[in-house]
């Protein structure tokens, strides 16, 4: 519960093959949780990654270890407690720069606490030899004290105090001698995986030189791939291009097949029909004859229309002056009417005279 995660990212984790130090090892198959943890009671930062229930980074951060970039999105460490190196493989280069931001300041802080306690070590140590120099000797004692009776009077409480300050101090002695012993030998086992280390990240660096080599290679070659696969979607777009064409062909030929059919079939109705053109033909001549005759009956009958027209104006002529002779003869009938009905009442009035 003392311990609490400061910073958290994601990525591939990778380790250095430990035989033969120059292949990395995925230890997760994909992108897993790394976080930067502090111990307050230690007072210590490590770097814990699980992978479901498996462990597979738990690296103390010391003032000694060193973040390297060896690519845009990739970078490493070694740990020498665990003998091996970490790597680690980012999606992005803004998170490989903010996770290496995070353990430049994590060793800083790991420093600043190895002083801190390396400084109280020493403060403790000239404490304990100031005290062992401070402490009188039997003779001093006695002439500091006084006299065997004053000794005998005033020595009891004084120098019981005095021993169990020695007795500390000496077992504080005691302690830093075994704890510089035992920094002793960590140092020198600190230096022989530096050494280790060292070579490892040599090798690394190698391999790295070599990786590269490999990658330009293989870059020269995903070049050389992407200009053929061009070519090729050159061509299969040409031949696209000539499917389409033919394509269009095949139609444009099936409809020429098509039409050919139907002229075919209009050719084959024109030969039937051709047979019964004789036919044909001298029915249009006996029908060009018939025409004819009726075109004579039709001027013969047009002159006789406009003989027969002749003889109606003739007619309304002679119907007109009939009238205006009968118009003229009902008059004079008219006259001879009155005269006659004058006559009558004339004879009339005579035989009444009569």
């Amino acid at each position: 519960m003392e311990e609490q995660p400061i910073f958290t990212t994601r990525a591939h984790v990778f380790q250095i093959d430990p035989n033969t130090k120059k292949n990395w090892v995925p230890a997760s198959k994909q992108a897993v949780t790394v976080s930067y943890f502090y111990d307050v009671t230690r007072n210590s930062y490590r770097i814990i990654s699980v992978d479901g229930a498996k462990v597979i980074i738990n690296s103390t951060i010391t003032p000694n270890m060193t973040f390297t970039k060896t690519s845009q999105k990739f970078g490493q460490w070694a740990d020498s407690r665990a003998n091996t190196v970490f790597g680690l493989g980012f999606s992005s280069e803004q998170q490989l720069t903010k996770f290496a931001e995070k353990f430049q300041e994590v060793r800083e802080a790991a420093r600043l606490a190895r002083d801190k306690s390396q400084d109280k070590v020493e403060t403790t140590s000239n404490h304990s030899q100031g005290s062992g120099r401070e402490t009188p000797s039997p003779t001093q004692a006695s002439s500091v004290n006084g006299t065997d009776d004053e000794k005998a009077s005033h020595a009891g409480p004084a120098d019981a105090h005095l021993k169990s300050e020695n007795d500390k101090l000496k077992i504080a002695l005691t302690q830093s001698a075994a704890n510089v012993k035992k920094w002793e030998m960590e140092l020198q086992t600190l230096r022989e995986s530096n050494a280790r280390l060292t070579t490892a990240l040599q090798e690394s660096a190698a391999s790295v030189e070599q990786w590269k080599r490999q990658f330009s290679i293989c870059r020269d070659e995903n070049d050389r791939l992407r200009a053929k696969l061009e070519e090729l979607q050159e061509q299969c777009s040409e031949i696209s291009k000539e499917r389409e064409k033919n394509t269009e062909l095949r139609s444009r030929i099936e409809e020429l097949e098509t039409e050919l059919r139907e002229k075919e079939t209009e050719l084959k109705d024109l030969r039937k029909q051709s047979e019964i053109i004789p036919q044909l033909m001298s029915e249009c001549d006996y029908v060009s004859e018939k025409l004819e005759a009726a075109e004579r009956d039709n001027q013969n009958l047009e002159d006789k229309v406009r003989s027969l027209k002749t003889d109606i104006e003739e007619s309304k002529y002679r119907q007109r002056h009939l009238k205006v002779e009968l118009k003229s003869f009902l008059e004079v009938l008219d006259g001879k009417i009155d005269d006659l009905h004058d006559f009558r009442r004339g004879l009339s009035k005579l035989g009444t005279d009569n």
